[in-house]
């Protein structure tokens, strides 16, 4: 159902695959920048860098569902 409206208002696989790849690089981004700007140093980067990775499979899986709708 989800899915479906997601199709219907325009947004295709491709997009999701690439927002998975994009949260890919953004999460080792904000891990490596995070200890020199936030307060909370090495511990902060961590948690930052996980809770953003766990974006990508999200997003591929959402963009294998997108791909059965598809065809």
């Amino acid at each position: 159902m989800i899915v479906k409206k997601l199709h219907v208002s325009g947004i295709r696989a491709e997009r999701a695959y690439t927002a998975g790849f994009l949260s890919i690089g953004m999460s080792v981004i904000t891990w490596c920048a995070s200890p020199s700007v936030g307060k909370k140093g090495e511990e902060g980067a961590d948690r930052l860098g996980i809770f953003v990775g766990e974006w990508a499979p999200t997003f591929f899986a959402l963009g294998l569902a997108l791909s059965t709708c598809e065809k």
